[in-house]
């Protein structure tokens, strides 16, 4: 068992690293640049699909023609956008502890709200990380298109390797993931930029359709065979679109890991990430009108604006690169915003208290390895296709907008601080605004997909409560009333025999020490021979303590020593039933697995009856020990299986 641990404890170094004091937890806040990194990565990775996902809607109705609503889309959408960031702003400025919708609502609407907030937050996390994933995997296979097949096998891969990385620590993540997200930044910058101005100086002019590719979304449909574009499907388009907006509450979940002034660097960081998401999201959508790029199953939309603007050279493969690598880092936000959420949550009592404690990296590690189990069943459960999780995506994200905005309102009027009219005219536009956003996703995305988040969130809240139920039961039952004294109690051990080795014989040398009120030396035997055989070694050791036969005619072990510990328990009032299990600790890890298995059973059956304690008493096996004395190995309780 050493050795087993030995090889864990260095697999774990070699992944996570070494452990930190909580003296460093200070040293491990983030600087605005790395920050934007870690924090933006979601917002600004949405860059890569939203255009796309607004023409998924509306191409099937409109075919070419979809392309002109691009630019009134997504200037609605920036108009939505500045809203929230100008809000959420003020919530970094009154909630520097973090927490973002949860502790708004919690602080002003009460915990229902907040529950909801909760929920709909730890939703829209888990399908962060596997809409990045898996449009960072459709990046991927848009320059590989061989590895189409293979797209739930990558998405598991890369989420791994995000969840090892986080594991590492939220600074040395950040370090890592930072230049990605610049090369990003940069080679879309140049993307929008070089095509726009190719685009008006006539050296580059608009693509010629893909009539193949078109045809599967139109299926065959043309001119006015086509049904056209309505106001639901402008509706729908635009909550495909909204998706531009996840990630923008994730710097007011966790003001706490900025370098000090946190409020302010996080301020300055959230401006930031906005004008980049912004102008992004605007610019590829004035590209992809001008340029006409035909919608393809198996090429994203930047894909085929990359190979039009750069050709198949070095920077169409340095964009697809770097696409690929921000959706997948995208997924990193959840993964530093998902458990500082839940950590705030499972203070309050919502969620299991593991989630509120940090490893040895000084980052939550219970709550990353959740979100990547969550992650992963959700990519295999969708086909890791971005589309097919796109109709999930938005309505977590507003629903937590929607509370957030409302909470700040009611903040405003609480504290009537400076300025506080301004500030709650802005938070009820904000609120009008995006509970608007939110009837849109549900009513329009209801029946392909919005229906599961509606769902989801009641469960979580149902979840919630009965989290914070059992814990309250729990303190309940462990106070104790002024008036309390401990009462007077009878101690029983009962030693548990299979056999007379040095296993029992130091057992029983044991429960003396205990100094009980009564002790018990047991054994279960299942025909006549096998009882003298074990009398006879009572007998021939000299031993003065009685020994309790258990006859056993079908071989049963546990249920009969059940039912003796029962008789034991009723003979006296008040008392505690201490059972004593020897067990051999072999030499080797592997070994452990050829004993005490008959042990590991009865205390797990034992462990859940009231008033009765279990104690394993190990013997440590020598190499001398199994020398010339083969009977002393027994197959029974106390002994091996």
């Amino acid at each position: 068992m050493a050795c087993w641990r030995t090889v864990y404890s260095v697999l774990k170094r070699l992944l996570v690293g070494r452990p930190l004091p909580s003296a460093e937890q200070e040293h491990q806040r983030l600087i605005k640049t790395i920050a934007l990194a870690v924090f933006s990565s979601d917002a600004i990775s949405s860059t890569a699909y939203a255009t796309e996902e607004i023409l998924h809607v509306l191409v099937p109705l409109a075919a070419m023609a979809a392309l002109g609503y691009l630019v009134p889309i997504s200037m609605i959408v920036i108009v939505l956008l500045t809203i929230v960031a100008v809000s959420y702003r003020q919530t970094i400025y009154a909630y520097p502890g973090g927490g973002g919708s949860y502790v708004v609502s919690r602080e002003n609407l009460g915990t229902g709200p907040s529950l909801v907030a909760a929920a709909s937050l730890l939703t829209d996390y888990v399908l962060t990380v596997a809409v990045s994933v898996s449009a960072g995997v459709a990046a991927i296979v848009s320059a590989a298109p061989d590895l189409v097949e293979r797209r739930v096998e990558l998405g598991l891969v890369l989420i791994a390797l995000v969840t090892v990385a986080n594991l590492r620590g939220v600074k040395e993540s950040g370090q890592v993931f930072a230049i990605p997200t610049y090369v990003y930044i940069l080679i879309l910058g140049t993307l929008i930029v070089w095509g726009l101005v190719d685009f008006y100086f006539g050296d580059l002019t608009s693509l010629p359709t893909n009539e193949e590719a078109l045809h599967e979304f139109t299926h065959g449909k043309e001119g006015m065979a086509l049904s056209g574009v309505t106001l639901f499907a402008l509706m729908r388009a635009f909550s495909s679109g909204a998706v531009a907006l996840t990630g923008v509450e994730a710097i007011s979940n966790a003001v706490p890991a900025f370098r000090r002034p946190e409020s302010r660097n996080a301020s300055r960081t959230l401006i930031m990430m906005v004008a980049i998401l912004g102008s992004f999201f605007f610019g590829i959508s004035v590209l992809a009108q001008k340029l006409h790029p035909t919608l393809n199953e198996n090429e994203t939309i930047l894909s085929t604006l990359g190979r039009a603007v750069f050709g198949d050279g070095v920077l169409y493969v340095v964009l697809q690169a770097a696409t690929a690598t921000i959706l997948i880092l995208a997924a990193n936000t959840a993964y530093n915003a998902f458990p500082a959420v839940c950590s705030i949550i499972a203070k309050d009592g919502f969620l299991p208290r593991q989630l509120f404690n940090r490893g040895d990296r000084l980052v939550f590690s219970n709550g990353i390895l959740a979100l990547s189990v969550a992650a992963s069943g959700l990519l295999i459960a969708f086909g890791g296709v971005t589309t097919a999780l796109i109709p999930l995506y938005a309505v977590g994200v507003f629903t937590s907008f929607t509370l957030s905005q409302a909470g700040m309102v009611r903040h405003h009027r609480r504290l009537r601080e400076k300025g506080w009219q301004r500030g709650a005219a802005i938070n009820i536009v904000g609120t009008i605004a995006t509970g608007i956003v939110l009837a849109v996703v549900v009513v329009s995305k209801f029946t392909i997909g919005a229906w599961v988040p509606v769902v989801v969130i009641p469960l979580f809240i149902l979840l919630f409560n009965g989290i914070k139920r059992h814990y309250r039961q729990v303190s309940a039952a462990l106070a104790v009333p002024d008036d309390w004294r401990p009462p007077r109690l009878n101690h029983t051990v009962v030693v548990l025999v299979g056999g007379v080795h040095r296993g029992v014989l130091e057992a029983l040398s044991y429960a003396r020490l205990l100094t009980p009120d009564h002790l018990v030396a047991v054994t279960v035997v299942s025909d006549e021979e096998e009882q003298e055989r074990i009398e006879e070694q009572w007998e021939s050791r000299g031993l003065d303590q009685p020994l309790d036969i258990i006859y056993s005619p079908y071989r049963e072990l546990s249920r009969p020593i059940l039912r003796f510990i029962d008789e034991i328990d009723n003979r006296w009032d008040n008392d505690v039933v201490t059972v004593l299990i020897p067990e051999f600790v072999v030499r080797r890890w592997w070994q452990q697995i050829l004993h005490n298995q008959t042990a590991l059973f009865l205390k797990g059956r034992l462990l859940f009856r009231e008033g009765v304690v279990v104690t394993s008493v190990p013997y440590h096996l020598r190499s001398h020990d199994t020398q010339d004395r083969p009977d002393a190995l027994i197959t029974r309780a106390g002994g091996e299986d």
